[in-house]
């Protein structure tokens, strides 16, 4: 055989960069370092205490890109990372970077990644999902020699199947002979009449959660629950895995449940405390949630009105009521005439419409925070308009 033809490289003392530090990254990280690799790791999701904890350096994205001689992704498909892995990255890249996908098609902009292939900046690829599936038999990594492909079969082997099926009859027997429940996909181990009791509430904690998410711009360190007033009295423990679920889920974009939420939550050194009080100065009950982050902190607070009618009724120290759910907007701006109207006439160009508008101020300062619900989601191009507008500060979409 030929043997110059098929010669290959040793990974040991080779540079892994991973995009995506989460539980499949963390493993790959484990294995890589178990081969005598060095790990570098792009992650805006993650504490460094935690990638210091996998031995794992974690750096921004155009350090990983520049040092490392092989690139492993690792992260969900989002609208944020739909092509992701583009030309622009590829030219950061070292000359003869190895580049592999095995988490979601379409994270790599495959056109750019057979340019690279082809003029030698990327020496290899390997991939197990594509962005279009199933994938054209002309397409133009195939006829690469350096390119390398295979099903996705992560969980398809002898030994995956055998332990599933234990772990199935393992449950089931301990429900036929224990009464125990184990890793519900998405209940919460309480009672039904409290169930019925929450299950206005959980809505809520899972819109607060969302909100944060879109709050958040780096890692949260920790996230602090209080319960006020009635609610306090009931078991509040679904309630604050829902404020974890609606959290996590923007951010990791993957499957966020009743189970595995506290799971994340730890995985990531994310702290949960809890508080609760009998008295509520204002409503029946407040639920009011705080994450904390290294930039800063947040606080939304909400309530229920009436029976199941959920409110937003605090972003900090603005007081407003608002119903947290679809395309919202949220703006901070100086309190002078003109702003709101200007925000309005802005939107009213682009051609979308208000639904509801709520104001909250701070007089002590002259600033206002302004949450919309709008008809359309609000793109980049809107957002960059509001922001040309005397006396907008800040502007941000947000979807519940």
């Amino acid at each position: 055989w030929e043997k110059k033809r098929f010669s290959g490289q040793e990974v040991a003392g080779k540079t892994l960069g991973i995009i995506g530090i989460g539980r499949i990254g963390s493993i790959v990280s484990q294995l890589a370092q178990g081969l005598k690799m060095e790990v570098v790791a792009f992650d805006p999701h993650i504490r460094p205490e935690m990638a210091e904890k996998l031995g794992v350096e974690l750096t921004d994205l155009d350090n990983v890109l520049a040092r490392a001689d092989y690139i492993s992704i690792h992260t969900p498909l989002t609208a944020e990372t739909k092509r992701y892995v583009n030309a622009e990255l590829f030219n950061k890249m070292k000359d003869g970077v190895m580049v592999l996908n095995c988490a979601r098609g379409g994270i790599i902009n495959e056109q750019d990644l057979f340019e690279a292939m082809k003029s030698g900046k990327v020496a290899g690829a390997a991939l197990d999902v594509f962005e279009t599936e199933p994938t054209d038999k002309e397409h133009p990594l195939f006829s690469l020699d350096h390119f390398i492909c295979t099903p996705h079969l992560g969980a398809s082997t002898i030994e995956a199947q055998e332990n599933v099926a234990v772990a199935v009859a393992r449950q089931i027997s301990d429900y036929l002979t224990k009464n125990e429940v184990r890793n519900a996909v998405n209940v919460p181990s309480v009672s039904e009449e409290t169930l019925v009791q929450l299950t206005p509430v959980l809505n809520l904690a899972d819109k607060l959660g969302a909100f944060h998410a879109h709050l958040t711009t780096a890692p949260v360190d920790e996230i602090t629950i209080s319960y006020q007033g009635d609610i306090a009295d009931l078991d509040t423990t679904p309630v604050t895995i829902s404020v974890i679920k609606g959290l996590l889920f923007p951010i990791l974009r993957e499957e966020v449940n009743f189970v595995n939420a506290p799971i994340l939550a730890e995985e990531r050194g994310i702290k949960v405390t809890e508080s609760k009080s009998k008295t509520s100065e204002d409503f029946t009950s407040l639920l009011t949630v705080t994450v904390k982050t290294a930039d800063g902190a947040n606080t939304l607070a909400g309530t229920i009105f009436g029976k199941k009618e959920p409110r937003l009724v605090r972003i900090n120290h603005f007081c407003l009521e608002a119903v947290p759910e679809g395309h919202m907007l949220l703006i901070y701006n100086k309190d002078r005439p003109g702003v709101i109207g200007r925000i309005g006439i802005t939107l009213g160009e682009a051609n979308i419409n208000i639904d509801q508008m709520q104001v909250g101020q701070d007089p002590h300062h002259h600033r206002n925070v302004i949450l919309l619900t709008t008809d359309d989601s609000v793109g980049p191009d809107v957002l960059s308009r509001l922001l040309q507008q005397d006396g907008v500060e800040k502007a941000q979409a947000i979807e519940l």
